[in-house]
């Protein structure tokens, strides 16, 4: 199970999500795996993969949103010689090439719908369909999915069919927002820049205390994805130098002078922070009637983290 050392982090958002994904591994069963773009679905997936039986087998990985849709048919089922214009040969699809192993599908939010009928009876009854074939060939794939979009919002819209969420979300594996998970921060900059330095032959950076505060502080749209990238572009700019504030970029010092003007001061005396943060995870249950996602937004933090901080404060783990 050492391949999911490759997920970075301590957060408890992230424990609980890699203690079920080990579990998961092990067996055969289909994975949907949930999460904004940058938040290491793929990295995530092929650790399913390694601690998989099927470890040894092959692993293709297809972005649903890569392809057009007159090709992506094709692509994943194949098709036979004269089907289309082009076709000049029989082509094996990816269903094919995968066989006895793992077939990795990204932004399947993204595949047309009339494909989706066909993954469908794939993960039915292990059959596919050749483009311009009348009979089926049966293949043992795995599949494991994943999707930067809410896809109940999608099947509300007609475009992504309820019955294949419901095949594909055997067992949902949500992958927290890095915004969510700053515990891990500090983590991965140290991860980043010692696999930068190493790469590049240079000295790692340093962050300072203060840079640190505001990268924790920030916002994340891009996820883990930023955040290497940030680490790779100041190891080389600023290698073997300390990083202060004033070296990030332009949106971390707008976020800097905003983050200044917080509402909350601390008062002369001081606090109990334990009660006070028991207080405020009271007062978020009670605004939303005991709904823990909704009391977790409220607090910023993920629905794991809350759970954990409950624990800890001795809430009822009804």
């Amino acid at each position: 199970m050492g391949h999911f050392n490759s997920i970075i982090g301590q957060s408890p958002a992230l424990d609980s999500l890699i203690r079920s994904a080990k579990m998961v591994a092990a067996t055969d069963v289909t994975v949907l795996i949930k999460g904004e773009t940058g938040t290491g679905k793929e990295v995530l997936a092929t650790a399913i993969q390694k601690s998989s039986p099927r470890a040894s087998k092959a692993f293709i990985t297809l972005n649903c949103a890569a392809l057009p849709e007159s090709l992506i048919e094709s692509e994943l089922f194949g098709h036979k010689k004269g089907s289309f214009t082009g076709a000049t040969a029989n082509k094996q699809g990816l269903f094919q090439a995968a066989d006895g192993g793992t077939l990795f599908l990204d932004e399947i939010n993204s595949l047309p719908v009339s494909i989706q009928a066909k993954l469908l009876r794939f993960l039915e009854s292990g059959e596919c369909l050749s483009v311009g074939d009348i009979k089926p060939y049966k293949v043992d794939v795995r599949v494991i999915a994943a999707t930067n979009a809410d896809l109940n919002k999608q099947i509300d819209a007609g475009e992504f069919r309820q019955d294949l969420y419901f095949r594909l979300n055997v067992v949902p594996l949500e992958l927290p927002p890095l915004a969510q998970r700053t515990e891990d921060i500090e983590h991965l900059i140290k991860h980043f820049l010692t696999f930068f330095a190493d790469i590049h032959s240079i000295t790692a950076p340093k962050f300072s205390k203060q840079a640190l505060k505001i990268l924790k502080g920030y916002q994340w749209p891009g996820n883990i994805r930023e955040l290497r990238n940030l680490c790779e572009r100041l190891s080389i700019l600023l290698a073997g130098k300390t990083i202060e504030p004033e070296n990030l970029p332009h949106e971390f010092s707008v976020y800097s002078r905003n983050a200044k003007a917080t509402p909350f001061t601390l008062p002369e005396v001081g606090l109990q922070l334990d009660a006070l943060e028991a207080d405020l995870i009271h007062q978020a249950l009670s605004r939303t009637q005991g709904n823990r996602s909704k009391s977790a937004k409220l607090l910023g933090i993920s629905r794991d983290t809350l759970l954990y901080r409950m624990q800890k404060h001795g809430y009822a783990s009804h």
